[in-house]
């Protein structure tokens, strides 16, 4: 009885010690790695754009945010380009710099809750972890979410979008919470209306019209930019975690365009919320021919060149919140064509006999006939009288 006691206490403490061991080991079903908020961009969070070589630039592009290169030094294209504080290769970018590659790292180390994706298109994701070897986006992807949402993205090599692509956000999800870590460079497309930090490795390139509500950070190469809208987000969480709200975004509250002629001038003003009061771009599409938009003021005029319907977007942004796409449309009329000029009058002639003037003269020969006669009458009397002195 004694032996049989003794095995069965050995069998116990064998069995304890088997479960203290596989408790003690690293299970391979958790991830080491895990999003639990925001990726911490640290001081890298107030710029719009920040590349390791060059930012170049062609056309009015507006970045919200600051804009920074390190170790390059080259900045083209602004102006006509608009940013906030630049940055070229000081202390700043450099920090940021290399807060990127940090928060790069973390996005990298996440453990992707799906993985083997492609094309996102026509995808409605909830919040996680999503890898991918080449990212594409050719259509609309749908991030599904609240307001502390987090969403990241790993591309092993490229992300590159369709023309007109877009990333909408639902549910009250916030452009603060979705990141973008590409292995190599990404490429947004024309017209992209995109959403989040993209982090490359090496290079970004925004195509003409392209608008971001994010951040475009190069680690190693160029950020190539073309008429875009780039708009940091502000209303993100703080550090503890807590949403920081803001009710002064812009809204805008414009009715329709009027309506335009060729040859007449014409001028509209747009009108939004906000605070402070948002900048205009025409992110896609284009006024009508000989119509511009002041950035500021919000006011489209001149004078229309060409007969037709224009459909264009203009996004209002202020650096608070999200901006505002709004699509509109401006028909133009071609001039009323001038009325011909009315025959001028032919002149009245009058069928009326040549008046006789009045004989308002004197016949002057009677006069002189008798003046002669009586010159020689005279004559001859003065020189009788004469001769008969003598």
């Amino acid at each position: 009885m004694a032996r049989v006691k003794n095995v069965r206490i050995g069998v116990i403490v064998v069995s304890l010690g088997v479960a203290l061991a596989v408790i003690a080991l690293p299970s391979a079903a958790t991830a080491a790695t895990v999003a639990d908020g925001p990726i911490n961009l640290g001081s890298a969070t107030p710029f719009g754009v920040l590349a390791g070589s060059a930012v170049t630039n062609t056309g009015p592009t507006i970045v919200n945010g600051e804009l920074g290169v390190s170790p390059g030094t080259a900045i083209s294209g602004f102006p006509p380009g608009t940013s906030g504080i630049v940055h070229p290769t000081d202390s700043v970018a450099q920090q940021a710099k290399a807060d990127l590659l940090t928060a790069y790292n973390v996005a990298a180390s996440l453990t992707p809750t799906t993985q083997g994706l492609g094309d996102l298109a026509g995808l409605s994701l909830t919040p996680g972890v999503y890898s991918g070897g080449e990212l594409s986006l050719n259509g609309t992807l749908t991030l599904a979410g609240t307001a502390t949402s987090v969403w990241v993205f790993q591309a092993a090599s490229t992300l590159i979008t369709g023309s007109a692509s877009h990333v909408v956000l639902t549910g009250g999800a916030s452009a603060c919470n979705v990141f973008w870590k590409v292995g190599s460079s990404a490429t947004l497309a024309s017209a992209t209306d995109f959403v989040g930090t993209v982090m490359a490795q090496q290079s970004i390139t925004a195509v003409t019209g392209a608008t971001v509500q994010g951040r475009l950070l190069a680690s190693t190469g160029a950020v190539t930019l073309d008429t875009n809208v780039i708009t940091t987000p502000t209303a993100c969480a703080d550090a503890t975690g807590t949403l920081i709200s803001s009710s002064d975004s812009p809204e805008v509250t414009s009715a329709a365009p009027t309506d335009a002629t060729v040859g007449t001038p014409y001028s509209f003003t747009l009108v939004s919320s906000g605070t402070p009061a948002p900048s205009y771009v025409i992110s896609s599409g284009a006024l009508p021919a000989g119509l511009s938009l002041d950035s500021a003021t919000g006011v489209i005029s001149g004078t229309p060149t060409t007969a037709g319907t224009a459909t264009f977007t203009v996004t209002a942004s202020n650096e608070v919140g999200s901006p505002q796409n709004s699509i509109y449309s401006i028909a133009t009329a071609a001039a009323a064509a001038a009325a011909a000029p009315a025959p001028a009058p032919s002149p009245v002639v009058l069928d009326v006999p040549a008046a006789t003037l009045p004989n308002t003269g004197t016949n002057a020969l009677p006069l002189v006939a008798v003046g002669a006669v009586l010159f020689v009458v005279g004559s001859v009397m003065i020189t009788r009288r004469r001769a008969h002195r003598h």
